[in-house]
């Protein structure tokens, strides 16, 4: 089953797929064991931003560390946010990133156009969804911007960004994206913020985000049906996730509120093993407590023999 077929189900049993993000690559192996005793469905991811902020190396290593643990019933890769400008507003030379990814064995993939205007943003997706579409890879693009991804955080107080829906998808776009871009996902921004990168910022707690629900539901009446992702995922409060499910929500990005337990426990103790336990223990929490998919694998991927 691919991770298309997986994201459509999801959305027909009414439930979600977390991706969890990479930015140290200990991480892997405790964050597919969780998946996997937690018996759910999720994908295991990496940002172009992780290997360039953080220690997660290059998509390959992610890749051949994700290789070495994991199970087809219960986890995909995917390869997440490679920009067209990058965070730091530098040009991206994005293709062969994507050509990289196929080659290893990412199994869906997210084109960042976000920082360009709208024309453009559908043709640099366009061009990915035509390479990654000839091997059964689908495409993940964003519309509007997921704020956070900067050296300055958010810029504003978060109260102040949800009031003016700084950055939000706008439902005129996203109906034109969605019939010419060729994605297959929409990331879309309705609330959610990124966790920082800049040193001085990452280690601090992310502010609580909620969620426009009626965006949400606009949104999807106007995509073609396509599932919807949520970028930004640590933070948002649950009852907001757990609406936003129903309103057409599909896969959702958890990436502060596992690296922060690494990072914080391998400084404390200075054992990768200890940080390993921290990873897990806090995966878990994040499948069962939080996103309540315990169990998913049951209905999401038919088990191979």
């Amino acid at each position: 089953m691919n991770t298309q077929d997986i994201l459509i189900r999801a959305e027909q049993h009414q439930t979600i797929v977390p991706a969890f993000n990479i930015p140290y690559l200990p991480m892997v192996e405790p964050v597919l064991q969780a998946i996997k005793d937690e018996n759910s469905v999720a994908l295991v991811e990496v940002a172009r931003l992780e290997w360039k902020k953080f220690q997660s190396k290059s998509l390959e290593a992610v890749a051949e560390e994700y290789f070495k643990f994991a199970n087809s019933n219960h986890t995909r890769l995917h390869l997440d946010h490679i920009p067209v400008i990058d965070e730091d507003d530098v040009l991206v030379d994005y293709m062969p990133y994507f050509e990289r990814a196929i080659k290893v064995g990412y199994q869906s993939v997210m084109i960042d156009g976000s920082r360009l205007g709208l024309e453009e943003n559908i043709l640099a997706t366009h061009k990915v969804a035509e390479l990654a579409h000839r091997y059964d890879v689908a495409v993940e693009a964003e519309l509007g911007a997921v704020v956070g991804h900067s050296k300055d955080g958010l810029g504003v107080s978060y109260e102040e960004l949800f009031e003016n829906k700084q950055g939000f998808t706008k439902i005129s776009e996203a109906e034109r994206f969605a019939i010419e871009s060729g994605c297959d996902w929409l990331s879309v921004a309705v609330g959610s913020v990124h966790g920082a990168i800049a040193d001085n910022l990452k280690r601090q707690k992310k502010p609580t985000a909620r969620l426009d629900i009626k965006q949400i539901i606009k949104l999807k009446a106007v995509t073609r049906n396509m599932p919807l992702v949520l970028h930004g995922g640590s933070g948002i409060q649950q009852d907001y996730i757990l609406q936003a499910v129903k309103a057409g929500i599909a896969k959702i990005n958890v990436g502060t509120e596992i690296r922060q337990p690494y990072e914080n426990t391998l400084e404390e103790t200075g054992s990768i093993t200890k940080a390993q336990a921290a990873v897990y223990i806090r995966a878990r929490w994040v499948l069962h407590d939080f996103l309540r998919v315990t169990g998913t694998a049951k209905f999401l991927i038919t088990p191979k023999a």
